[in-house]
């Protein structure tokens, strides 16, 4: 009964006027990019600067273990029960929620508040979908969506993230299909702020300023967009079935 409330109340969910001017008052950066890109890395090198801040989003899921070392409340999500999910979205505390296989993950407006009261940066990472939702609320937001400086290396970074090559195997049809569908709807619109990620460093700065003065990067924006269609087009002519 209560995931059922849980279902339909996110299904109906928008946030009231005062998140939607927390999100509009408030410097607002998403990283976005295909499995493997570096996104993560990103954010914890962004993080190292007191400028930005981190969007501690809310779940209903319990703690659990990544990479041998235990979730933090507070720092890696802030765990609620359900009953408190209930509360939350009825009162519009969040900005945007999603129920995914019977766990409910939101963005508190509150976090963003004290972001915004605290004058920083804040920043997550989050999918092509939530970058929507973000800009439907605000288009102040700054998308950033992140490349692998090409396929072969692209493939090896992800490979890196399994125990095996046989689980590798096992899940890179669903990677690969991923990729294209995010490359695809990035590439669609007109908002996101490439980046290629082949120097660590480079890829750090250039995130921070785009986060300061997203504007000053339009041509720079253009050739790593070419960058990230050329990709495109590669996975897609790999997903082509062969013939003869």
């Amino acid at each position: 009964m209560l995931e059922n409330n849980l279902k339909n109340l996110i299904k109906n969910y928008q946030p009231n006027q005062a998140a939607i001017d927390v999100v509009r008052r408030t410097k607002i950066v998403l990283l976005v990019g295909i499995s493997g890109a570096g996104k993560d890395t990103l954010k914890r090198r962004l993080l190292e600067d007191a400028e930005f801040a981190d969007i501690v989003s809310y779940t209903t899921r319990q703690p659990r273990q990544n990479a041998g070392v235990m979730e933090t409340p507070g720092v890696d999500y802030h765990f609620i029960d359900e009953a408190m999910a209930v509360k939350m979205l009825e009162n519009h505390e969040f900005i945007e929620a999603k129920f995914v296989h019977g766990t409910v993950y939101g963005t508190g407006a509150k976090e963003i508040q004290a972001i915004a009261e605290a004058g920083k940066i804040a920043v997550t990472d989050i999918d092509v979908q939530g970058v929507d939702e973000y800009k439907n609320l605000s288009q102040t937001v700054v998308a950033i969506f992140l490349l692998p400086p090409n396929y072969d290396e692209w493939r090896r970074r992800l490979q890196t993230r399994y125990a095996s090559v046989e689980e590798f195997e096992a899940e890179w049809p669903k990677r690969f299909a991923s990729a294209i569908k995010e490359l695809t709807h990035a590439l669609e619109v007109p908002y996101y702020h490439f980046i290629i990620n082949d120097n660590l460093k480079e890829t750090v700065r250039i995130a921070g300023d785009i986060a300061r003065k997203p504007d000053a990067y339009n041509r720079k924006d253009d050739e790593a967009r070419l960058v990230a269609r050329d990709l495109l087009e590669e996975l897609q002519g790999l997903a082509q079935p062969r013939r003869g």
